[in-house]
């Protein structure tokens, strides 16, 4: 059974004041095997984000399913999804959200305190995340006291350290320089190769090429997919540049 099942997803947007509906998602349906990284692609508007908010259980879609293990996000109560989210997804997003007000070890500690678990059990936790993710020697710093790779490097521990069945990642390098961005994905790549689900939303070609499987959205709708199996980072570039052109070519759907 695979770890993410999205069904028929449909989400139509409609204005208070009668206007006429978007539709920003058009019957869309895939999967993620446990242990795929998988990256999402399509120009802006295309319903990248919308997709990613309700596998997140920020919205709600207009009808269709989404599975996690499973089990229907869709279905949850409203005041049960805060904990589903915080048990079951990891968060990794272009502006951080991190609290400045609180330490780079509070802020990835945080999901852990409001699940109400003990000290001890935080801390071990912490110590191999943060080694890991090289941040051991910033945990006493603030957030603006740090640089942009490492907050993104706070951001995947705080992701990391619920133990999540599956990452969401959108644009996580947006904020980043070119140097930090390759880290990060490096990172990515480590964190996958040990088990960890990952789902990436990007425009970055570039980011796209570390991922198993591209999936292309266009108009709503899952337009084509790529493998990227034993093609190199660089053969890997070249199709989904290519697939990036036929997109915006207004090329033929691929069945």
């Amino acid at each position: 059974m695979p770890l993410l099942k999205v069904i028929d997803l449909k989400k139509v947007y409609t204005t208070r004041f009668g206007g006429h509906p978007v539709q920003a998602l058009a019957n869309v349906s895939f999967t993620v095997e446990q242990g795929e990284f998988v990256a999402v692609m399509g120009e802006s508007g295309a319903g990248k984000t919308t997709l990613l908010n309700i596998i997140a259980g920020f919205d709600k879609p207009t009808s269709g399913d989404v599975l996690l293990n499973g089990k229907s996000i869709v279905s949850i109560d409203e005041k049960e999804m805060s904990a589903f989210r915080r048990d079951n997804l990891g968060f990794v997003f272009q502006d951080f959200n991190l609290l400045d007000t609180f330490s780079i070890k509070d802020n990835i500690l945080l999901p852990l305190v409001l699940a109400g678990q003990s000290y001890r059990e935080m801390n071990e936790r912490l110590t191999p995340i943060a080694k890991k993710l090289r941040i051991t020697d910033i945990l006493e710093k603030f957030p603006y006291e740090v640089s942009g790779g490492q907050k993104q490097r706070t951001a995947i521990a705080r992701a990391l350290i619920t133990k999540p069945k599956l990452v969401l990642a959108d644009e996580p390098t947006g904020a980043l320089d070119s140097h930090a961005s390759s880290d990060l994905l490096r990172l990515f790549n480590q964190i996958n190769a040990e088990g960890q689900t990952i789902l990436m939303v990007t425009h970055s070609v570039r980011n796209a090429c570390h991922a198993q499987r591209v999936l292309f959205i266009k108009d709503g709708e899952v337009f084509h997919q790529l493998y990227k199996a034993s093609l190199s980072n660089e053969e890997m570039y070249q199709k989904i540049s290519d697939t990036l052109t036929l997109i915006a070519t207004g090329g033929v759907r691929n069945e």
